[in-house]
């Protein structure tokens, strides 16, 4: 067998990363938090998506995003990972405006509960002038 593609795990890009889509509040909520639960365990996502999946080439962090979006909201039941994530969202430029629209194009796709849900959590963190 020949060897395979050695794969990025990048523990300090990780980080870095993460403080670019979330601020240090939300980090140290649910990191903090879930490490007490399961120790360790919040370190291995953080390295292994943020400082591994997103360091791939071939998406730019708005298109990420938006795939974050869609699949959160298709999952369902994970409102607080779909919030944090419409909050990234606007840290990479996204508009308050695409985020919604992002969630109205899964309606026929997900389902209109679902595509609801999803904008009901938007409605709950997009602010209303516009300013992430």
């Amino acid at each position: 067998m020949q060897p395979l593609t050695e794969a990025t795990l990048d523990r300090a890009a990780g980080y870095a990363l993460l403080g670019q889509l979330q601020d240090e509040d939300a980090q140290l909520t649910t990191l903090q938090a879930l490490d007490g639960l399961a120790p360790g365990f919040p370190d291995w996502i953080v390295t292994t998506l943020f400082g591994g999946t997103y360091q791939r080439e071939g998406l730019s962090l708005r298109d990420r995003q938006v795939a974050n979006l869609a699949a959160l909201t298709a999952l369902g039941g994970v409102e607080p990972q779909l919030a944090q994530h419409v909050r990234a969202s606007l840290r990479v430029g996204m508009a308050p405006a695409e985020v919604v629209e992002v969630l109205v194009h899964l309606a026929p796709y997900v389902g209109v509960p679902k595509a609801l849900a999803g904008l009901r959590v938007a409605a709950q963190v997009l602010p209303e002038d516009g300013q992430p």
